[in-house]
């Protein structure tokens, strides 16, 4: 999908659930992570997450940020909290929450196993230079055995 089919869809959703035109811009923002979208309120744009325009729930995305939109231009409550922006979603049948991606992306947690001249493990999340440190139990020095999933 690109900008001009997110326009026109956004343009589209707005006519048919708003009955209003969308006069501003709609555009995608890959810094955007967890959330579906965001709707400016300087510019009265609107910003999408492209990992979601795959989704079945991207209308309702799409539908989340118009109620924003429109309840903020006729100076109503656009802020979740407020009882229009609840009534408003609920009507159009917006989702209140954007869906979890896939940790395709993300870190693994790696867990690290040492162990000390006496045998004592220590485990941590992060590596460290075993030179610079000893056992706090004994005060020997201290060995890298390797991951703690794969030990």
């Amino acid at each position: 999908m690109n900008q001009e089919q997110l326009q026109s869809i956004v343009s589209r959703v707005s006519i048919d659930y708003f009955g209003q035109d969308f006069q501003h811009i709609a555009s995608f923002n890959k810094r955007l992570r967890t959330t579906g979208g965001r709707y400016l309120l300087e510019t009265h744009n609107l910003e999408f997450n492209p990992k979601m325009t795959d989704l079945p729930e991207f209308e309702g995305i799409i539908k989340h940020e118009l109620v924003h939109y429109h309840l903020h231009l006729r100076h109503m409550g656009y802020q979740h909290k407020d009882a229009d922006f609840k009534k408003a979603l609920r009507q159009v049948n917006g989702i209140r929450f954007a869906p979890r991606l896939a940790a395709s992306g993300s870190k693994t947690k790696h867990t690290w196993l040492y162990a000390c001249d006496n045998g004592h493990q220590i485990i941590r999340h992060r590596r460290f230079n075993v030179d610079n440190y000893r056992c706090a139990r004994c005060q020997t020095r201290v060995h890298l055995l390797g991951e703690a999933s794969q030990v």
